[in-house]
């Protein structure tokens, strides 16, 4: 009994082997035409054993369209298969050339298999009204041989069509609508053409397949001038005259500029420098771009474009302007402005000073001088070395979890330039730790290990302290990098910045302590980019949001003055008596002390702190943001003289940034050699553009909605492949 089973499984194999090779014998006789036509389309195959290797069964695989039937009755495979019109390939391929369908049917890549089963029924009985006579009948082995191949059935059927179409011509009607509809369908159209704001050409609007469009849809062609001067100047009209209806609604404002540390913007390089209007209401308006060149602007120039905006704004009642926020760091004249004009409150970007804080540490923190250079070492030795190269690959291609090339930094110095390419190295290092670590413990690894470098280099991938250290730096900037990316989406208040520095340093020692590193050394980086940073309306604004206050032991609702340090509370009272007139000085003093005791009345405090759900973000958020200013408007109004100065700080915003424009729309913007003309059109286009994304704030670039488009889109590209994947294995 022992060796009857190895007998009757041997019996079966030579059984499935004989069946194919007869099979393949057939096949190989019809090929040279002495044997069925379907052989042409069906190839024999053997499915084997992966255990044991031996035949389990033999398959007819379609040469159209890789399907796999049961070879027991070829025949009939053809007939169902192929006669039947259950292959699309062979279907489409064998139709007669009238049945073709045109070139312009986006559904003929898609055959529907019931409705051209029925159609190759017809073509066998009816193949004389075929233009290629009995050539065209399913006993055909091949389709018509033409000069240019199979490609040339398409371009013949559509030469049949044309002349189908001049034997019964047969127009569309073409939809007939009113002058109104007309008007609105193009006044759509000039918003969405002007919205684009450079991504779109003028020349674009004379495109012939856009003015085919146009055509079928009914409409009449978008003439270039229509859109370039008459919309375009109404457009203008009707957006500049709102913005200046809300500014002038305002009692006073703040000026937020963009654009002078573009971080793409380089010496001699174009930069759109944005100027846009805060309402202490909350709305923002546009005002004005100025194209200046990268690099290291003179203080002074910096100086007069600013106050030429804000004369712009305000005319001679310049008062009306209580501050500047803007995302230059270096130039004086956000501090000259403010000596010259003793009202207004000038500071710095928050969001740059965070990112000017990664920069620090990259370039001062010894932990980020150690991991980047072993970094790039590690890079450089699997990019360039062909041996290390190919093993990696081969470890790669293994689908481990790492699919792509390590990115190497460019040089040290484009740190400073953009932070991206080093957040990229540093994330592609970590993902291919595993394949890594295989590579040095491979053979063809320490054959080269005889070099320096390939041993340094295999001892930094298995010291355990470079990855933590390389997870601590990479931990670090993601830190840092999420908070900044929170303050640009809320758009925090003066009032707030000694909180999120605060926030900072909480989170920072939590980082610390998580990866056993020194305190000292980050903490001494992050006060000096603090004290840079930092103004003296941070503290005062602190002081003055009811936001901000404390209940005491009492029930009251005092300002948090324990949260300052001696002398943050000086600069309270300096800041205080700077923005009132000489001869109140005393007197806002004097209320400020009150205030500092009394505080506000606990009904109204619970108001304004109220917090509610907020679905986008998911977090907890004040219900209204504006009640802080509010409350000193109407329920503190005994506080005359500080209450001025509450009003005009509590809605100071901290962040300069907003809208964000594409490359194209710089470029064409700061255009060399465009006329008076040109330069008054595109200013225009600007602002009716920037107004639209600030009217449903929009402040993304069409770049970033791109890549978040196709980003959405490459996810689920892969969890269609998972699910094929899945199916296919089942």
């Amino acid at each position: 009994m022992s060796n009857a089973n190895p007998t009757s499984e041997d019996a079966a194999a030579n059984a499935l082997n004989k069946r194919y090779e007869g099979l393949v014998a057939l096949r190989t006789k019809a090929v040279k035409g002495k044997g069925a036509w379907y052989w042409a389309h069906f190839e024999p195959i053997l499915i084997r054993n992966p255990d044991n290797n031996l035949p389990t069964s033999v398959k007819l695989k379609c040469t159209l369209c890789d399907s796999a039937f049961s070879a027991s009755n070829p025949s009939r495979t053809a007939s169902e298969h192929l006669k039947r019109g259950t292959c699309p390939n062979f279907s489409l391929m064998l139709k007669p050339i009238s049945q073709l369908p045109p070139l312009s049917s986006p559904s003929s890549s898609q055959p529907n298999h019931r409705k051209r089963g029925s159609e190759s029924q017809q073509t066998a009985g009816t193949s004389n009204s075929s233009p290629f006579g009995n050539e065209m009948s399913f006993l055909s082995p091949m389709p018509p041989v033409l000069s240019g191949g199979r490609e040339d059935l398409r371009p013949l059927a559509q030469l049949e069509d044309s002349v189908k179409k001049l034997k019964s011509p047969k127009t569309l009607p073409i939809p007939v609508l009113s002058n109104k509809q007309v008007d609105r369908a193009f006044d759509l159209l000039a918003d969405w053409f002007y919205e684009s704001c450079g991504s779109v050409n003028f020349s674009s609007l004379e495109h012939p397949k856009f003015k085919a469009f146009l055509n079928h849809v009914g409409l009449p062609n978008a003439l270039k001038s229509d859109f370039s001067c008459t919309r375009l100047d109404s457009k203008f009209v009707e957006a500049r005259t709102e913005s200046e209806a809300r500014i002038s609604d305002a009692a006073f404002f703040q000026v937020a500029c963009d654009g002078w540390r573009n971080k793409s913007c380089g010496n001699g390089d174009k930069c759109l420098v944005k100027f846009i209007v805060n309402l202490p209401n909350g709305t923002r308006v546009f005002q004005r771009a100025v194209c200046s060149n990268g690099g290291r602007l003179p203080s002074q120039y910096v100086e007069e474009v600013m106050w030429e905006t804000i004369r712009g704004v305000c005319g001679n009642n310049a008062q009306r302007c209580v501050g500047i926020v803007a995302d230059k760091y270096k130039s004086k004249a956000l501090k000259n402005l403010e000596l010259q004009n003793n009202w207004m409150v000038n500071i710095s970007c928050q969001l740059q000073g965070f990112f000017s804080l990664i920069r620090n540490f990259i370039r001062e923190l010894p932990l980020f001088r150690t991991v980047t250079d072993k970094c790039l070492k590690i890079a450089n030795l699997i990019n360039y070395q062909s041996q290390i190269r190919k093993c990696f690959h081969k470890f790669r291609s293994q689908g481990l979890e790492f699919t792509g090339f390590i990115r190497v930094l460019p040089s040290k110095y484009a740190i400073s330039k953009n932070l991206s390419p080093f957040i990229a190295m540093l994330e592609d290092i970590l993902n291919c730790s595993r394949i890594l670590h295989l590579v040095v413990l491979d053979d063809s690894y320490k054959a080269v290990c005889l070099e320096d470098g390939a041993r340094e280099v295999a001892d930094t991938i298995q010291d355990v302290g470079f990855w933590n250290n390389l997870e601590a730096a990479h931990s670090l900037l993601k830190l840092i990098m999420a908070m900044s990316k929170e303050i640009e989406a809320e758009r925090p208040f003066v009032g707030q910045c000694l909180p999120l520095w605060e926030e900072l340093r909480g989170k920072v020692k939590e980082w610390y302590t998580k990866y056993n590193l020194a305190e000292g050394p980050v903490e001494k980086i992050i006060e000096s980019r603090f004290e840079k940073n930092y103004h003296p309306a941070w503290s005062a604004a602190f002081i003055l949001d009811p936001l901000n206050l404390v209940r005491d032991g009492s029930g009251k609702y005092l300002p948090p003055f324990k949260y300052l340090t001696n002398e943050q509370e000086k600069d309270v009272d300096k800041l205080v008596t700077r923005l009132v007139p000489v001869d109140e000085a005393h007197i806002a003093l004097m209320e400020l002390m009150k205030w500092r005791s009394e505080g506000l009345d606990p009904l109204y405090a619970q108001a304004v702190q109220l917090k509610q759900w907020d679905a986008v973000t998911g977090k907890m958020k004040i219900a209204n943001p504006q009640s802080s200013r509010l409350v000193w408007e109407t329920c503190l109004k005994d506080f005359n003289s500080l209450g001025k100065v509450a009003v005009r700080l509590l809605f100071l915003h901290a962040t300069s940034s907003g809208i964000k424009c594409d490359w194209s729309v710089t470029r064409w913007f700061c255009g060399q050699g465009h006329s008076r003309l040109d330069f008054e059109r595109a200013q225009k286009l600007v602002f009716v553009a920037a107004q639209a994304k600030l009217e449903r704030r929009g402040f993304s670039s069409a770049e970033e909605k791109d890549a978040e488009l196709l980003g959405s889109m490459s996810g689920e590209d892969e969890m269609v492949n998972e699910v094929l994947a899945l199916t296919s294995s089942m």
